[in-house]
């Protein structure tokens, strides 16, 4: 179903001829044609699509969306991943919202379809950093995206931080400071390539990849790692469109947007005090956590 929603895109088909440039302004201006969608087009094209797959209806509210995919990949440009990728990864993460989007549960496509388009971008970035896989959790992804900000917003120029600036930065990002730690290094370190001479008198002038064993996992191991990993966050996204609408979009704005939101900024917002910001955090998590758990359960 997802290659049928490409081709019936003109805007995505063209991702495949585009190498920056002049290829990619065409893009831009190309995907700036199409109209953005009231609320209620937007619900109307939904539903048709959710309820009879109506091909017409999906290539609307997708192409009304790929501009926000360019906005997004646009974010992203100093990650050292070419503008081109990061869109066309955006716009499988579109075409996977469309998929699971239900117009019932009461939230705009462009919400959902955000989580989407940025989990798709992460992914590219990631696998592209480095050939050692740089984030493994939740707290390490919001490490990696948000160090460089979070140093200039602390006034730190040191390239190697110390134990004072490392504490700092984690209460900044309200992660761990071991994720900290662990992430600055593995950022700041560089890959070596594997046919770099050994310079070791017994290495006979043999390369680094010579003197290795292959201790990695079999391809049947990462798949199934890869689809473990898809199936929980699919899972995550299934059981947080479940939430009420106000405990959802505390819990994004709190734990999933970047910058994360303030308690002081949420309850000016809803007009609650801080504490019952705290408090909606909490049990939201509470629940979403519960909800996950018990289906991963139900399935092993």
């Amino acid at each position: 179903m997802k290659k049928q929603i490409k081709n019936a895109l003109p805007a995505a088909q063209n991702m495949a001829q585009i190498d920056g440039g002049d290829s990619l302004a065409r893009y831009v201006r190309e995907v700036q044609k199409y109209p953005i969608l009231s609320a209620n087009a937007e619900y109307e094209y939904a539903t048709r699509w959710s309820r009879d797959h109506d091909m017409d209806a999906a290539e609307k509210l997708v192409a009304s969306h790929l501009r926000l995919v360019v906005s997004v990949a646009y974010d992203f440009k100093n990650y050292g991943v070419p503008v081109p990728d990061l869109i066309a990864s955006g716009n499988m993460g579109l075409m996977q919202a469309l998929q699971k989007f239900d117009p019932e549960k009461g939230f705009r496509f462009s919400t959902y379809a955000m989580f989407w388009i940025k989990a798709e971008i992460y992914e590219t970035i990631l696998n592209n950093w480095s050939i050692v896989k740089i984030g493994t959790s939740a707290n390490q992804k919001r490490v990696f995206f948000n160090l460089a900000r979070a140093k200039r917003a602390l006034g730190i120029m040191d390239g190697n931080m110390s134990d004072d600036q490392t504490r700092a930065v984690a209460e900044y990002l309200d992660v761990p400071e071991a994720d900290v730690r662990r992430m600055a290094t593995r950022i700041g370190a560089r890959d070596v390539s594997l046919n770099a001479p050994a310079h070791s008198e017994d290495s006979g002038g043999m390369d680094i990849l010579a003197n290795m064993t292959d201790n990695r996992d079999n391809a049947a191991v990462l798949l199934e790692g890869a689809q473990i990993r898809r199936r929980g966050y699919e899972m995550l996204q299934r059981h947080l469109a479940m939430l009420p609408d106000r405990d959802r979009e505390i819990l994004v704005a709190r734990r999933l947007a970047d910058p994360v939101a303030t308690l002081e900024v949420l309850s000016k917002k809803y007009n609650i005090s801080r504490e019952r910001v705290r408090q909606i955090e909490e049990r939201a998590y509470d629940k979403l956590r519960t909800a996950i758990l018990k289906e991963a359960g139900e399935e092993q």
